[in-house]
């Protein structure tokens, strides 16, 4: 017997009466706000139940960097179901994983050799902490806990990774959580404090390393691009004295790359895109492009070594990690970024798609255009002169009463969010290029303007 097609009214009620949604206020739908629900995708595009059409302008979530609708993709991981469908890299391994970890082994930066596989980015920000608190007692510095990261940076939900987490609404509903979460300034260059300079910003680094102890401090983790504030970028030599830094206190330095790795920043990893070389590297997102779970550790010889020492073990795992049909997804997805140029178009096209959020600065409610590759975001402000800033209140209406809706309902979807101060960010898939920058203008420039307007 045939399943019936559910219609629009059955998948409203039922998402409302049983699904619930992650990072989402639930009550709002309670009262009559309807949940969007996608139902397909091809290329740039998403559609939603209702037939409406959308140019998907944040990846879905800064992940499918291929594209929507590559059933070839998909395809990879069915034909792997059916030779098998799943085995543990517990103790055991299968060819799948083994073939993804060299190939990523041949792509990531230096002696990043050794690949542990997750399901998911803030698994991989965990294992990385864990990592480096073993690491350390395995070489003799059982003191080194502590992790350094940077104001307003997200690195994950979980317990851990939270403790690296910057932005206090998420962190307070769970305190206490793992001790050692050390914090230092971020590079947001547009809102550097009276007399602090941009060379101040990773001198900060060693003054926290001090301040702790250098033999209480594990590692640093810092995303080449920091996403939560609006994509801050790098100021010119930050992530190389970093590295020195790192080096000379024994810290290890692992390059958050859940967002930035596979080509969103026009290189295969973020690490490339600004010249450092790090001691791990977290991924996950993008190494499947979403169409399966997937995520990873990328370890240097170094941070390895002390594992092959005797009877040690790196006492952590995960059922799913590196599970077959995600591997196979992976590997089809890199072979279609090689094949089809993908990161090459993000080379081609960033400076086009640059000049086009450029292009928005003549509407007084823009204040700062940042970022890279494919990863920008706009900074709103009340006054481009001052660069102040929006209350509370004057946000909450901006971004959730007014510019979520309105850029949804023009065919738009991005991130509106103010975990710092107000940004609309913008996360194309690589495979975007100058027309569909056309599209996103043709509805984020009368967004803004009338924003602007009502503002002013």
């Amino acid at each position: 017997m045939a399943t019936p097609q559910k219609t629009t009214t059955d998948l409203q009620e039922q998402a409302k009466r049983h699904l619930w949604m992650h990072f989402s206020r639930m009550g709002s739908y309670d009262q009559g706000a309807d949940i969007p629900v996608i139902v397909k995708g091809e290329g740039c595009h998403v559609w939603d139940e209702q037939g409406n059409r959308y140019f998907d302008g944040l990846s879905a979530l800064f992940c499918v960097n291929i594209g929507h609708g590559r059933a070839d993709v998909a395809m990879a991981g069915a034909k792997q179901a059916e030779e098998l469908g799943f085995f543990t890299n517990w103790s055991y391994a299968h060819p799948r994983s083994i073939e993804l970890a060299t190939r990523i082994a041949g792509l990531a930066p230096g002696d990043l050799n050794r690949v542990f596989f997750t399901n998911s980015g803030s698994e991989a920000v965990e294992t990385a902490l864990k990592l480096a608190r073993q690491f350390h007692k395995l070489t003799g510095n059982p003191n080194k806990t502590k992790v350094i990261a940077r104001d307003i940076a997200y690195h994950g939900t979980t317990m851990g990774a939270l403790a690296a987490t910057g932005i206090t609404a998420l962190r307070a509903p769970f305190e206490p959580f793992m001790p050692g979460g050390c914090h230092v300034p971020n590079t947001n260059q547009y809102r550097l404090k009276p007399g602090y300079g941009p060379e101040m910003l990773a001198d900060s680094v060693e003054e926290r390393i001090l301040f702790e102890g250098p033999e209480t401090v594990a590692a640093v983790i810092m995303e080449p691009v920091q996403n939560a504030g609006g994509c801050f970028t790098p100021p010119e030599g930050y992530f190389q004295r970093i590295r020195e830094i790192c080096d000379q206190y024994g810290v290890l330095m692992i390059s958050d790359e859940v967002i930035c790795s596979w080509g969103r920043l026009g290189e295969w990893f973020g690490a490339q895109r600004y010249g450092y070389q790090p001691d791990m590297i977290t991924t996950a997102k993008g190494i499947t492009s979403a169409y399966a779970p997937l995520g990873a550790v990328i370890a240097s010889d170094e941070v390895f070594a002390p594992f092959v020492e005797e009877h040690a073990t790196f006492m952590h795992g995960l059922t799913f990690g590196g599970h077959p049909i995600a591997c196979a997804v992976s590997l089809a997805n890199i072979d279609v970024m090689e094949h089809e140029g993908v990161i090459d178009n993000v080379r081609e096209n960033e400076g086009a798609f640059r000049a086009m959020l450029d292009s928005l600065r003549d509407i007084p409610v823009v204040g700062d255009v940042r970022g890279a590759g494919y990863f920008h975001a706009i900074e709103l402000v009340k006054d481009q002169d001052t660069k102040e800033s929006f209350d509370d209140d004057e946000s909450e209406w901006l971004l959730r009463e007014f510019l979520s809706g309105e850029l949804f309902r023009g065919g738009l979807i991005c991130r509106a969010d103010d975990r710092g101060d107000p940004v609309i960010q913008l996360s194309p898939p690589l495979i975007a290029g100058p027309e569909h920058f056309d599209e996103i203008e043709g509805i984020l420039r009368p967004v803004l303007e009338e924003a602007s307007r009502r503002i002013g």
